[in-house]
């Protein structure tokens, strides 16, 4: 595919990430993880590990992070399993970039739900910015994916950036988060349709009205 990302060249990875360790902080919450299963269960660790040494990375390049194949190599061996086991999950779950992203990852579902409300409109903004799907822009800020159903189609159109996810979107409201993440701003996730509560209905509740206004008085108590 031509927006297919390309895999770095293997002997700069590993010269660059070949003696990856956890920081002192990140072994700690490693040894937490997998202090959560029974001894010898400890490959069902794999998951939390793999995010957490991605976020090392990503906190290490200033971007929101990925996944080496020596890094892989580092999380599978202090799990005892082998490498193509962890690669496997790896390769499996968007959650994990096997290839180096920018500072923001733009994922935009392209699904049906999605594409129906207008994900057209949502990519166009982000091409309008300069990027190209399975790219990431020359400044390193923004890298822009086509991703299955996330479980927002409620909420349709939405994006997941980073992990944060921003629904309702349209051209106008995706070239305004945009634009605040480029400014060094943190945008308001979730529903971008102002007055609108989760994936509650346009314009508010259409029943149980008094049940749903005192939750939402509950939680202005608190």
């Amino acid at each position: 595919m031509a927006d297919a990302p390309q895999i770095p060249d293997e002997a700069e990875t590993r010269a660059r990430w070949g003696a990856f360790a956890w920081t002192a902080e990140n072994a700690a919450k490693a040894k937490a993880v997998i202090a959560r299963y029974p001894a010898g269960r400890q490959r069902s660790a794999v998951m939390p590990l793999l995010d957490l040494a991605q976020r090392q990375v990503g906190a290490e390049t200033q971007t929101q992070g990925w996944l080496p194949v020596p890094v892989i190599e580092f999380v599978a061996a202090q799990l005892d399993m082998p490498f193509m086991r962890a690669y496997e999950v790896a390769s499996f779950y968007t959650m994990y970039n096997l290839v180096p992203v920018g500072r923001y990852h733009v994922q935009v579902c392209g699904t049906t739900p999605c594409l129906l409300r207008g994900s057209d409109d949502v990519m166009a903004a982000c091409k309008n910015r300069g990027m190209i799907k399975g790219k990431t822009t020359p400044d390193g800020l923004f890298t822009l994916t086509e991703v299955e159903c996330m479980g927002t189609c409620t909420n349709a159109p939405m994006v997941q950036i980073n992990d944060d996810n921003y629904e309702d979107l349209d051209f106008d409201r995706m070239a305004a988060i945009l634009d605040a993440l480029a400014a060094g701003e943190t945008p308001k996730a979730g529903t971008q349709i102002p007055g609108r509560h989760t994936s509650e209905p346009e314009g508010g509740p259409t029943t149980l009205k008094e049940m749903v206004k005192a939750n939402h008085d509950y939680r202005k108590e608190w």
